[in-house]
């Protein structure tokens, strides 16, 4: 992809080497994007059993390709955690030309089960600081070409998710942000753009799920991470600088 050498991005949730924001990384840094991550290990470690060093893992990865990275552990629910992550990253890295915000917060609450913490949980890392992050990396950016924001949702419009109703607010908030955010920034040559990668087996999907999504997935099989990563690729690359303010669903036809 041309434009990409030299560039930096920051990613947001690089904790789990099978998780889409690892596959990001990697694939940028092999096109010559130096990468700086924030990764959260507890939250990892407790509901998808990861070992503490595989942020570090990643990274070691990352290097491999040549490229410069580095990672910070940040709460994203805490209300300074983003200033503080655009300052470490600033530190090492003059400009952040690319912003990819994987990070989430996600637990099962249906209708029944909503509380008003929980709620408050989901809003502070899905959306508060998916803002705050965005405002941080708006006023650093210099004007230059290239400037990429690229945020995540789950594509609630298309398929429900009645047991994870406090994700679903959060994640549909971040898709009707996007056009806005997109008009307010593209005088300083950012765009915007929301992915919706479907079901994506980043090591949350067991045995009985997996049989049940591919038999209707309409090519065959669920999506990877890898997936997400080529899709990325092209947005923050030249050739994807007249693509902004769209929410894009590659879900492999689902």
């Amino acid at each position: 992809m041309t434009g990409l050498p030299g560039r930096t991005a920051l990613i947001t949730g690089v904790g789990r080497r099978n998780g889409i924001g690892a596959a990001i990384a990697r694939a940028l840094a092999a096109d010559g994007v130096h990468i700086f991550t924030t990764y959260y290990q507890s939250f990892d470690a407790h509901f998808y059993n990861t070992p503490m060093s595989e942020p570090e893992d990643i990274l070691d990865d990352v290097r491999a390709y040549g490229d410069q990275a580095l990672g910070v552990a940040a709460d994203l629910s805490m209300s300074d955690a983003p200033q503080h992550v655009f300052a470490t990253a600033l530190a090492h890295f003059r400009h952040i030309d690319i912003l990819i915000n994987t990070a989430a917060y996600c637990v099962n609450a249906d209708i029944f089960a909503l509380t008003a913490d929980e709620i408050d949980r989901h809003y502070a890392v899905n959306v508060r600081a998916l803002l705050l992050l965005c405002q941080a990396f708006v006023r650093q950016h210099d004007g230059r070409s290239g400037g990429r924001i690229i945020n995540f949702t789950s594509g609630q419009t298309l398929t429900p998710m009645p047991t994870e109703l406090p994700y679903i607010a959060t994640k549909s908030a971040i898709e009707g942000l996007t056009g806005s955010l997109a008009r307010a920034v593209v005088s300083h040559h950012i765009t915007v753009n929301t992915i919706d990668p479907g079901a994506t087996d980043t090591g949350w999907i067991d045995a009985a799920l997996r049989e049940q999504l591919i038999q209707h997935a309409p090519l065959g099989r669920i999506g990877e991470p890898i997936d997400v990563a080529h899709l990325v690729r092209f947005l923050v690359s030249d050739q994807g600088q007249w693509m902004t303010g769209q929410v894009l669903h590659s879900r492999g036809g689902a």
